[in-house]
């Protein structure tokens, strides 16, 4: 089970399930139990928790998302750095990311690219216009709600514009399928890196296919910076041709020729969402005498036809140019005697002839182009989606084709100046020069805690509270100069602005002295935070420091059970991290059975709760000759499992002894299950031999030395020794 699963960081954040896992972080989802919803939380990998480059580009993520406020930004809430944990705690999306949309689907409709495109590029706008470029622009990164908002995230190497003194290796991070071909080179990136990549991500969408791809990153990234992408429509016929233009603007080599903004990019496309015929004349296509095609663009061929340029005058009329015959060095001699030798009147035919097509030409041009404007002027458009938008921004990027005036302010969650509603529904049908009336947010209302609620009755200062719009929530304390019913203080303090409509917590005395206290839980939260509150309730407090994987500050334990109640003035002992992990090694010592006969070795392995998995051994064990073994484990965790197997070396079997729950941070060792006589008899560790020894000299000694010399010596001497003799001559003469 994930070591984080459980936590509760700064004691709000609860991690309750991993959602995500990252190059460098995890991502879970987790409680805010202070505002009772959910979060995203971001935790940097412990491997790179000591690496400065990784905690350089987390820090940034967090710098970058703090001064970031936007309805298509994922909504950063909080941050936490300390030496054993980096976290980043945000807005929690119900959702799925771009990418599985994209594969869902495999090709999007352009009704559904432009639309999200549109959200993706205001974000964009929002962070440019702060300085932040975002340098990881890919599908990946786009959340998609199920409403289809779409929410960008993981400013994970987002850097400020305005930062200098990066280098080439630092600059050239993103992902290869989506990254600008300066990225890729190592060049400074702005913006326009930004645009390239939305354009690479467009393409995806409309075609189904990347716009370069091979199973070598590299050659990937050189495809960037040098190839040119198949035309989306050679791909995808659908594509309308406007759009295609927009892609292959936005994904230009060269970030001059690329849209200079996002907002210039968001106009193209709003035109071209009110008129999905439009093209923009960004591109003229060509084939070489190779049969390859080629797109020229229309920046580079003046706008007007220049009458001396020939070339020119097709090339912007669309007819084709006339063929030129080919000349080397040494024509050039015969040539200028035929040009001799030729009639005058060919070339005033010829001027003629050219000048009257020019004439025709420009007239024909002049005509269509007064044709076009007039009916673009009176072209029917559907009115853009202004919610959420800056009403600057959003004045800039549709001014020129619909009036957007001011209705009114109010106060909301939305940013300052941006647009909280339009009288025009987005969608509607449009002409040109239609006025459409916006309310734009003044932020967040701000209040003022009410003042002079100290000492006063809680029942009234709860009234004055809710009649000034908060919300209040009453806790009981334990004061030693208010009387029980009245209000010790206010968080917020009295007279401090805030949003409207908080919560204001109101703590009210139990009354002097009072000599009973309810113990509440207080595991998990930072001691600065809880010293306060339990002084005065008239706790005795005392402080032990421990290791922990907890940050330090973070109380891990308390003597006191919370829910039961004690007498003001009872210790209350908190068992707080210093911050250091529970590293380290514990000493245990092991009987062995006095019957053991044989060689043994006891191993012990020990399960880390990082994950991994480390065997320490005893030496040696000599049955009949060791009474005990005693091992070191090193180990780290506060709740650590050890088997401990005994192995009987001479013949080889093998048992499982008993298992272990280990605190490395107390040195503390409990067993779970345990049997060594058991273990020891399971390996044949009692064998017959060591029985026979034990009875045989028991026994035989015992009685044979006993009886025979206590009998013998006495009767015989007393009746034998007469008769025997005599018998024994008898018997020997006989013979």
């Amino acid at each position: 089970m994930d070591k984080n699963i459980g936590k509760k960081l700064d004691g709000r954040y609860e991690i309750t399930e991993l959602i995500g896992v990252g190059g460098m972080a995890d991502v879970y989802k987790g409680i805010d139990v202070i505002d009772n919803k959910s979060v995203a939380i971001k935790i940097l990998k412990k491997e790179f928790a000591e690496n400065e480059e990784f905690l350089r580009r987390f820090r940034n993520e967090s710098k970058a998302i703090a001064v970031l406020s936007h309805p298509n930004i994922v909504k950063i809430y909080d941050v936490g750095f300390s030496e054993k944990i980096q976290y980043i705690v945000m807005e929690y999306i119900d959702g799925i990311t771009l990418k599985e949309y994209i594969e869902e689907e495999k090709v999007l409709t352009w009704k559904d690219t432009v639309h999200f495109l549109i959200q993706i590029l205001r974000a964009l706008q929002h962070a440019h216009d702060k300085g932040i470029v975002h340098r990881d622009i890919k599908p990946q990164n786009i959340m998609m709600l199920t409403d289809g908002t779409i929410k960008v995230m993981d400013f994970g190497i987002a850097k400020f514009a305005r930062e200098e003194g990066k280098t080439a290796t630092d600059q050239a991070i993103g992902s290869v399928h989506y990254i600008s071909p300066e990225q890729a080179r190592g060049d400074v990136t702005d913006e326009k890196s930004d645009i390239y990549s939305v354009g690479a991500m467009m393409y995806e969408m409309l075609t189904g296919k990347k716009p370069f791809d091979s199973d070598n990153p590299v050659s990937i990234a050189v495809m960037h910076m040098h190839d040119i992408p198949e035309r989306p429509r050679s791909v995808n016929p659908e594509i309308p041709a406007g759009l295609e233009e927009v892609v292959l603007k936005a994904m230009e080599k060269e970030p001059e020729n690329r849209y200079h903004s996002t907002s210039e990019m968001m106009a193209d496309i709003e035109a071209f969402k009110a008129n999905p015929d439009i093209t923009f004349g960004y591109y003229l296509e060509a084939d070489d005498a190779a049969g390859t095609q080629n797109y020229d663009t229309a920046s580079e061929i003046d706008d007007e036809p220049d009458e001396n340029d020939l070339n020119s005058v097709y090339m912007n009329s669309g007819v084709g140019a006339p063929p030129v015959r080919g000349y080397d060095d040494e024509d050039d001699e015969d040539g200028e005697e035929e040009e001799e030798r030729s009639s005058l009147v060919v070339p005033v035919l010829t001027a003629t002839v050219v000048v009257v097509i020019i004439v025709a030409v420009i007239f024909v041009a002049s005509l269509v182009k007064g044709l076009l404007k007039n009916d673009e002027s009176d072209a029917d458009f559907k009115m853009p989606y202004l919610v959420g938008m800056d009403y600057n921004e959003a004045v800039s990027n549709y001014g020129s084709y619909i009036s957007i005036q001011e209705n009114g302010y109010e106060y909301s969650e939305l940013d300052k100046g941006c647009i909280i509603s339009q009288d025009i529904e987005a969608g509607t049908a449009a002409k040109k020069g239609d006025v459409v009336k916006v309310v734009i947010s003044s932020g967040m209302e701000k209040a003022t805690v009410p003042t002079n609620l100290t000492n006063t009755d809680a029942e009234t200062a709860k009234a004055k509270l809710e009649a000034a719009g908060f919300v209040c929530e009453i806790k009981n304390a334990s004061s030693t100069d208010i009387e029980k019913g009245k209000v010790i203080r206010t968080v917020p303090e009295e007279g401090t602005e805030v949003d409207a409509g908080i919560t204001v917590v109101l703590y009210v005395s139990m009354g002097i002295d009072s000599d009973q206290i309810k113990v509440e839980d207080y595991v998990g939260q930072k001691l600065e935070d809880v010293t306060q509150t339990v002084t005065y309730l008239g706790y005795d407090v005392q402080i032990e420091l421990i290791s922990s994987y907890e940050e330090e500050g973070i109380i891990c334990a308390q003597s006191l059970e919370a829910g039961t109640t004690v007498d003001v003035g009872t210790t209350i002992v908190f068992q707080v991290s210093d911050g250091t992990y529970p590293d380290g090694e514990i000493s245990l010592t092991i009987p062995i059975p006095s019957e053991a006969y044989g060689r043994f070795v006891i191993d012990f392995v020990v399960q880390n709760s990082d994950g991994t998995t480390n065997t320490v051994s005893t030496s040696t064990i000599v049955g009949q000759q060791m009474t005990s073994v005693s091992i070191t484990i090193p180990g780290s965790g506060e709740s650590v499992s050890a088997t401990a197997i005994l192995s009987n070396l001479n013949n080889g079997l093998t048992y499982q002894m008993g298992t272990y729950r280990i605190n490395f941070a107390t040195s503390q060792i409990t067993a779970v299950s345990e049997d060594i006589y058991g273990a020891f008899e399971a390996v044949g560790g009692f064998a017959e031999p060591t029985e026979a020894p034990t009875e045989a000299p028991t026994e035989a000694p015992t009685e044979a030395p006993t009886e025979a010399p206590t009998e013998a010596p006495t009767e015989a001497p007393t009746e034998a020794p007469t008769e025997a003799p005599t018998e024994a001559e008898d018997s020997d003469s006989a013979e």
